[in-house]
């Protein structure tokens, strides 16, 4: 069918609907297919031309990656632009008629497909942020359970690991001996988390130290190995966005809207897109407040004039937002960082 000029496809794990349409947006082919058809599906009876979309979801990026090696154009939908485009019930077949919509809007905002570097790097970090979890549960559980043997934990879980070993050892403690072979058990657990998470760490290091554009991160005050990795992740090249101010706000560090009769009304961030980078840069740009006042650099100088205006959280996140947009800027550009600039971007 060389007619056809969209294609909306809902994939899932083993059934993919798909919808297309041709130049009148009228429907011209509608199927449902298993997982290996579907995409011979497509080469038999979409021209190159066509563009295909899909919703932003579990395997889309690679099923985009996919059908961009197969010379198809791609565009990934983040689900609640989609949704207002389902007509009547919600079904599949619905599903996928609504991403073929939603793809023809001349307005619509895509999702950047990530390629297998950036899949890696995300791979790595969501590992260590659950190891992370596992382990701040893992203390909290032991130090709930000494409580109730009138053992107060240290605070830290550093001290916490330095005290074990003193519990175990300690005989006149009042731990029971069912008890004391429980708390060995969950000592190992939490050393064996520590050391995944240290595998993971240095995992992520040893890689931002062979890549150039890690090392011109890494040059940002509040950047280090773990921040200048997720950002390489979220960023690739760079290309995905126009401008350093759509990469802050695709991190929802730009302030919310409320704005009606002409009258704007600003609030506070909209903390959308990637949670755990922004995180990130928010911890970066706290270590480098907390020592700005002792330094006499333009990003300094104009980050502790804010502080004397606004709240200090208020100020830390504005820096987050600079250190996005800084961030886009080394990247996008292939260039170094050069602090003179930083106050102005």
């Amino acid at each position: 069918m060389t007619n056809i000029k969209r294609v909306g496809v809902d994939i899932a794990k083993t059934v993919f609907h798909i919808h297309a349409v041709d130049g009148r947006d009228k429907s011209v082919w509608e199927g449902k297919y298993n997982r290996k058809a579907w995409l011979q599906a497509i080469i038999k009876r979409v021209p190159n031309g066509a563009l295909i979309g899909m919703e932003a979801c579990a395997s889309s990026h690679y099923w985009a990656r996919e059908l961009r090696g197969l010379g198809f154009v791609v565009k990934l939908i983040a689900p609640q632009f989609v949704k207002p485009y389902v007509k009547s019930n919600k079904n599949d077949r619905a599903d996928a008629a609504a991403i073929c919509e939603a793809l023809g809007r001349p307005h619509m905002r895509f999702v950047a497909v990530k390629s297998i570097l950036q899949q890696d790097i995300q791979a790595a970090h969501r590992i260590r942020e659950e190891l992370v979890c596992h382990r701040t549960a893992k203390a909290n559980q032991i130090r709930g359970l000494v409580g109730e043997y009138g053992i107060v934990a240290p605070v830290g879980i550093g001290q916490l690991r330095r005290a074990l070993p003193q519990w175990l050892e300690d005989g006149e403690n009042g731990l029971t001996s069912d008890f004391r072979q429980l708390m060995f058990g969950m000592a190992e657990d939490l050393a064996a988390l520590d050391e995944r998470i240290e595998e993971t760490t240095a995992l992520m290091t040893r890689k931002v130290q062979s890549d150039p554009a890690a090392q011109r991160l890494m040059t940002i005050g509040g950047v280090g190995p773990i921040v200048a990795s997720a950002l390489l992740g979220a960023l690739g090249d760079g290309r995905n966005f126009r401008k350093g101010r759509d990469f802050a706000a695709s991190l929802g560090l730009t302030p919310r809207q409320h704005s009606t009769g002409g009258k704007p009304t600003l609030l506070g961030i909209s903390k959308r897109g990637n949670s755990y980078l922004r995180k990130l840069l928010v911890h970066g740009a706290r270590s480098v407040f907390r020592h700005a006042g002792t330094k006499e650099d333009k990003l300094s100088l104009w980050l502790m004039s804010l502080a004397k205006r606004k709240h200090a959280n208020v100020a830390i996140v504005a820096l987050a937002n600079k250190i996005a947009r800084i961030a886009w800027a080394v990247v996008h550009n292939e260039d170094t960082y050069n602090p003179s600039l930083a106050a102005g971007l």
